[in-house]
């Protein structure tokens, strides 16, 4: 009887993470590596006021480690929240309705970064996007 107890016990924790329910305060990027893929819940954040963006060229990849959140601004993009405020834009191949009906989506990767032209963004429907590339993003100024 200790035994099961203590399996039971150690169980419990994480079993809304392998339902996939999260409670509605959680805000964290969660990764998991199974057999040699890295697979990355991001969580999707209320849309910012209206801002106006100037995009840059942005990287081929980036560090799945920044990844800090996104915002769904588009259907045929996400702004990703990045450690230091930094905000970039993955844009899709084509639109990608799906990523919004949930409050999250996954990426998967074999490696520690996320590539544009090679991974892609799956909604926790089932759906998949590839992403096109990055953009840079920096608020626009009004004089």
């Amino acid at each position: 009887m200790g035994l099961s107890l203590v399996t039971f016990t150690a169980i419990v924790p994480v079993l809304p993470l392998l339902l996939g329910l999260t409670m509605a305060g959680d805000v964290q990027v969660r990764t998991i590596t199974v057999e040699d893929q890295i697979i990355m819940r991001i969580p999707v954040r209320p849309q910012p006021p209206q801002v106006e963006w100037v995009e840059h060229k942005g990287p081929k990849c980036i560090s799945a480690k920044k990844i800090r959140g996104a915002f769904l601004s588009g259907e045929d993009h996400v702004d990703f929240i990045l450690e230091g405020r930094k905000l970039l834009r993955a844009e899709f191949d084509e639109n990608c309705p799906a990523l919004d009906f949930y409050t999250g989506f996954y990426l998967s990767s074999k490696d520690d970064k996320v590539c544009a032209r090679r991974d892609v963004i799956r909604s926790r429907m089932g759906g998949s996007c590839a992403i096109n590339h990055f953009r840079e993003l920096e608020p626009k100024l009004r004089r």
